[in-house]
């Protein structure tokens, strides 16, 4: 019975990683992403969250507002965005807008920032 469940938690999982087009790093990965200038960093939590500190040269794109796909699609489509919020729900809701827009690359900071503050990693304020 554990197995057929493992089997069964890893089916899903791997499904869900299948339908979505991101990639998505940890707070190491996002920091090479980052370190090599590779990637424009784009910031879903509230404005609040934000100035309570973020990742350095972050844009703040709050999935909240109303507007907040008009936003993205100002961006270039054509850049590797590297996404994240607090904790990775929000900025995985935002998954399929950038998908809807068009963007060629999209890395998810899995943990979000708090996992980036966990890892130990530079934050700006």
């Amino acid at each position: 019975m554990k197995k057929l469940l493992l089997l069964l938690v890893t089916l899903v999982s791997a499904l869900a990683h299948a339908a979505d087009p991101a990639k998505h790093v940890d707070a190491e990965g996002a920091a090479k992403l980052i370190s090599e200038g590779k990637v424009v960093i784009v910031d879903v939590r509230s404005k609040e969250e934000f100035g309570d500190g973020h990742l350095k040269g972050a844009l703040n794109i709050d999935i909240l507002e109303s507007d907040f796909e008009a936003k993205l699609g100002k961006l270039d489509k054509s850049k590797p965005v590297l996404v994240h919020c607090q904790a990775g729900g929000r900025s995985t809701r935002s998954l399929p807008v950038f998908e809807k827009l068009g963007f060629t690359q999209v890395f998810h900071l899995d943990g979000g920032y708090g996992g980036w503050v966990e890892a130990g990693k530079p934050v700006d304020k």
